[in-house]
């Protein structure tokens, strides 16, 4: 194929630009759809000129429709783009990225979606969608999902749909998380992908810090012990990762707290455990949920985090934790290779 498309640009230099411009119009557009040309071409980075000619191309093609709530990509657009899109991975070297990344972080499978999710809702949503995917691909009858929180998995939770072959899915918190934003609490984006995929949630009502005796007193509860037994009977978990100071901040910890990581060099958090550059535990909070030792008896273990700015805090996490999938952008990537591989 390479060296069909050598001899397709020695004729026509810039046809694997044009392919990439309108693919990538095509690709936003699924993503914010209904979606005005204004919005469209700010989001692309597109004057509206140039825009409107793209667009039109792809509308006389039965690609795109136009209406009057916006513009919307047709059944044979999504087709198309799906199609496509090994394709132009290829071309664009993300496929390259993701076998990097395969070999460097020791993953079964690396899932890289183009551009950098710290500068574009586009690219976060597009590896919400990615993540949503894979837990269609991945379902089995009757299986337990365990859900974290964080922006990243919020977008996994917006981007899901109806699905029968989740409907007998239950989605369950893997851990407290009272005292966050409410809209990237675990308990909340279990019970959102629950009611977008069609299944059941069970939720977890506990806060993210505690002192012992209250974690000791918690963790005895009839209510706490059932959602737990259930919780570590998981065969899949979500999770992203964190940046150490970041986390530590909006889950309002104590000052000396935050000073001690930055003391010991935190760059990375999961699962309320906080890490060195060299991947090593440097903190471990206090509270209710799965921790790093009950990732082993889980079937597939999927970490979703994305923008350059989390490039150190991936890779240290990735180097000690069980990470069979790592769904990241381009931008991340090509950091943690530079500073890993």
């Amino acid at each position: 194929m390479k060296s069909m498309l050598e001899l397709q640009t020695r004729l026509v230099p810039d046809l694997l630009d044009v392919m990439r411009k309108r693919y990538e119009v095509l690709r936003y557009l699924q993503l914010m759809q209904p979606v005005g040309r204004r919005n469209l071409a700010t989001a692309l980075g597109m004057t509206e000129r140039v825009l409107r000619s793209e667009v039109n191309f792809l509308k006389d093609r039965g690609l795109v429709r136009v209406e009057s709530v916006g513009m919307q990509v047709t059944p044979t657009g999504q087709d198309l783009l799906s199609d496509l899109e090994p394709f132009i991975n290829e071309m664009m070297g993300i496929t390259e990225l993701e076998r990097g990344l395969a070999r460097v972080l020791d993953l079964q499978q690396a899932v890289v979606i183009p551009g950098d999710s710290d500068h574009s809702d586009s690219v976060k949503k597009e590896m919400g969608r990615a993540g949503a995917r894979l837990l269609k691909q991945t379902a089995q009858p009757d299986q337990v999902v365990a859900v974290g929180g964080g922006t990243t998995v919020a977008a996994v939770a917006r981007m899901m749909t109806a699905s029968t072959v989740l409907k007998d899915t239950t989605f369950v918190p893997a851990r407290g998380g009272l005292g966050e934003a409410v809209e990237l609490e675990a308990n909340y984006l279990a019970s959102l992908m629950a009611q977008k995929a069609g299944g059941r949630y069970r939720l977890m009502h506990v806060p993210e810090q505690l002192s012992a005796e209250a974690h000791d007193t918690l963790v005895r509860e009839p209510h706490i012990q059932e959602v737990l037994r259930l919780l570590r009977s998981a065969r899949i978990v979500v999770h992203g990762i964190g940046d150490a100071t970041t986390m530590a901040a909006r889950r309002k910890s104590p000052p000396a707290l935050l000073a001690e990581l930055e003391r010991k060099g935190a760059v990375g958090e999961a699962f309320g455990f906080y890490f060195d550059r060299a991947g090593s535990i440097v903190h471990r909070g206090r509270s209710i949920g799965l921790s790093f030792e009950d990732l082993k008896n889980v079937d597939t273990a999927i970490a979703i985090a994305g923008g350059a700015g989390k490039a150190e805090a991936v890779a240290a996490v990735c180097s000690v934790s069980r990470c069979d999938i790592l769904i990241t952008d381009e931008a991340a990537a090509r950091a943690i290779l530079k500073k890993v591989g």
